[in-house]
């Protein structure tokens, strides 16, 4: 049995899986309240399962990019769980696990999120045949420079806001689709099916050597006190 985790953004979801099968999952709108309500929605998932914590057998999560403060405290919790049940951890794109259930259509596709500066997260995959491809790994880039890169119809999904849909539509006409938004809402069952693909082929993440994946190192706020330098080169706090 597998646990899923995934708090990358404002949506958060888990879910409980066997072989990649889901047995149960709970997807909510946290906003930023990632901290007080992941181990209470994790126990809530499994008392709905009627599932013991040591019947899971590996954790998969959702290692970014997104939320600096949700993906923290989803790896920590994942961390913190395989560690003391002693199983295999697997993070997984959380762009790849937004382009996953479009696979199935053989077309490329490229997840989105807003990323702040004018900019965009994104990446692009492809199925071919039997083989799930990366074709382009998460990176930060601008709508004009993505539409450049588009030559053919393409699937745009993820947390796509809608002044991003429209420039889309605007640049690609008919080269862009872009499903319904609830189409594309991500969820812990998607993460679920394609990381037990990964598990079974051996894919798994050292427990230590796990960490988010930033685009942009986090901001960082300047401490209240500071040392300042004056005139005379004199330090004072």
């Amino acid at each position: 049995m597998e646990l899923t985790i995934d708090t990358s953004s404002n949506i958060a979801s888990i879910a409980l899986s066997h072989k990649g099968e889901i047995l149960t999952e709970l997807t909510w709108q946290s906003a930023q309240n990632h901290t007080v309500e992941l181990l209470p929605n994790l126990l809530r998932l499994l008392e709905q399962a009627k599932v013991e914590p040591s019947s899971i057998e590996a954790i998969l999560v959702a290692k970014g990019p997104g939320s600096f403060n949700g993906l923290r405290v989803g790896i920590s919790t994942a961390k913190g769980l395989a560690f003391s049940l002693n199983i295999p951890l697997l993070g997984i794109s959380t762009l790849e696990a937004e382009a996953y259930p479009f696979a199935y259509t053989n077309l490329p596709l490229c997840p989105i999120h807003k990323a702040g500066r004018e900019e965009i997260a994104a990446a692009l995959y492809q199925q071919k045949g039997n083989e799930w491809r990366c074709l382009k790994e998460e990176h930060l880039t601008t709508i004009e420079a993505l539409c450049q890169r588009i030559k053919r119809e393409t699937i745009f999904c993820g947390e796509i806001p809608s002044n991003t849909e429209a420039e889309l539509k605007q640049n690609l006409g008919k080269k862009a689709i872009i499903p319904q938004p609830f189409v594309r809402l991500r969820r812990a069952g998607s993460l679920a099916m394609l990381g037990w693909q990964k598990l079974n082929t051996g894919e798994h993440d050292d427990l230590a050597a796990l960490q988010p994946l930033y685009l942009r190192p986090p901001h960082i706020t300047e401490p209240k006190r500071r040392r300042i330098i004056n005139e005379n080169s004199q330090i004072r706090p």
